[in-house]
């Protein structure tokens, strides 16, 4: 649509008869937001937004917002906060030996212990929430979630484009 000085003229007369947006804009033949475009551009008096009325077409007071605050909100990291508890009364402790560094041992590999956890399937089976639901927990494969049967359906290799085009 074209604004031509007859449709601004009629804009202005709907506006000011107090139509709503949606209205001048069907009854003129054109979008809503074509009409609050318009009104915005020629400085038209913007009304208060229907939504946020009370019964006797007075705005609602809106609560006032939240106080944003700026800067950090916790202490940095290496401050430690003061506990929330009441420290306990102290145990007398025997005096430290004379003090020397403490070195730790290195750190040795371990190896897994006999009736460590095994990697177990964890394909869902039922629906969740329901007193039959359950994982699969069959072994899983290596460095795989799942068991080789769910890993087939898990883990479907694409397609070449190429081969369903020929």
């Amino acid at each position: 649509m074209e604004w031509n000085e007859e449709a601004i003229a009629r804009l202005r007369t709907l506006w000011a008869e107090g139509h709503s947006t949606a209205e001048i804009g069907r009854r003129m033949g054109v979008s809503k937001n074509a009409v609050v475009g318009k009104a915005h551009r020629l400085g038209l008096v913007a009304r208060p937004s229907p939504i946020r009325r009370d019964g006797n077409g007075s705005a609602v007071a809106r609560p006032p917002s939240l106080r944003r605050v700026s800067g950090p909100t916790l202490p940095p990291l290496g401050v430690t906060a003061a506990p929330a508890v009441p420290p306990l009364p102290a145990i007398a402790q025997p005096p430290a030996p004379a003090s020397r560094p403490v070195v730790a041992p290195p750190l040795q590999p371990v190896a897994p212990r006999a009736g460590a956890r095994r990697a177990a399937c964890c394909w869902p089976i039922g629906e969740p929430g329901t007193p039959g639901f359950h994982f699969c927990d069959a072994d899983a494969q290596a460095g795989k979630p799942y068991c080789g049967e769910h890993a087939q359906l898990a883990y479907v290799k694409v397609r070449d484009r190429r081969e369903e085009a020929a």
